[in-house]
């Protein structure tokens, strides 16, 4: 799903005829719900919590799910109904910021590239694969061993990992656009290159941008939960989904339900994106659309 995708005129977002066939999209409605359920469950926490998702009491570690407790309590007495919602706002945010950075900064790359040519676009095109060289875990590892653990710095190696991603995808998707007749066109009207970027490459690849921004927001997520996990992402008393399936790895024969609400939160999560990326691309390609 990840694969770049052919350049397409970007479908209108408003009007009866995007929702009409948004509405016959199984993988676009399904990944809606899902993603609006993550959003509606981080949003809620800032209002409403069962109850506070920072209160220790070790006299209530480990209770079974009941009236009171939801899903029960963790080995800290922590609500963990409490502590899902609360979890999701890392997630979001994570995502969303390092998801952002590697949009601008590698949007900004790969236009720059396609527009200039010759030595700029080997450039950029060498440093996008000196990044694939550095994962997001990998460089949480490095950021770590240099400014200590945190959200910050999972934000900051999640980000850098995005960049050549979408430097790649844009460039790639802006040189189909530039051989296009209303391009050659413009350039005989004797606009510029950064005119014919603004007001016809761009709006031209939107559509495979936003797909992309879809799917690497799931990936966020999961790579998220990974560095949480290993104690490299968002740290306590913060709540976190990773952390939560951390702390859960060593009573899964006392309490495994402890495991299996974290996972089945980040692995809906992630699904709902997904579908939310697939079914956006059927909607912006007019090939796809026609046949439906």
């Amino acid at each position: 799903m990840s694969a770049v995708l052919d350049p397409v005129p970007l479908a209108p977002l408003q009007g009866p005829g995007f929702w009409k066939r948004a509405r016959r999209s199984p993988s676009f409605m399904v990944g809606l719900v899902l993603s609006l359920l993550l959003v509606f469950a981080a949003g809620l926490s800032y209002l409403w919590t069962p109850h506070d998702p920072y209160n220790v009491d070790m006299a209530l570690k480990l209770r079974a799910p009941d009236a009171t407790h939801w899903l029960g309590t963790d080995p800290y007495g922590r609500d963990v109904a409490s502590l899902l919602l609360v979890g999701a706002r890392a997630s979001i945010a994570v995502g969303l910021i390092a998801v952002s950075i590697g949009l601008l900064l590698g949007t900004a790359l790969g236009l720059l590239a396609s527009a200039r040519r010759g030595w700029v676009e080997e450039g950029i095109m060498r440093l996008s694969d000196f990044g694939f060289a550095f994962p997001a875990i990998l460089s949480a590892i490095m950021l770590t061993a240099v400014f200590g653990p945190g959200m910050v710095n999972a934000i900051i190696a999640i980000g850098i990992y995005n960049i050549p991603t979408f430097a790649r995808i844009t460039r790639a998707s802006a040189n189909a656009i530039w051989g296009r007749e209303f391009v050659l066109a413009a350039r005989a009207c004797g606009k510029g290159a950064f005119s014919i970027t603004v007001e016809h490459v761009l709006p031209n690849i939107l559509s495979v941008l936003i797909v992309q921004a879809t799917i690497r927001f799931a990936i966020a997520i999961l790579a998220e939960a990974a560095l949480s996990y290993l104690g490299l992402g968002t740290q306590p008393p913060q709540p976190s989904w990773g952390r939560m399936l951390s702390e859960a790895q060593t009573l899964l024969f006392q309490a495994p339900m402890l495991a299996v609400f974290p996972g089945v939160a980040i692995a809906l999560a992630v699904l709902g994106l997904n579908l939310l990326g697939d079914g956006l691309r059927d909607l912006f390609d007019p090939r796809l659309a026609r046949k439906r």
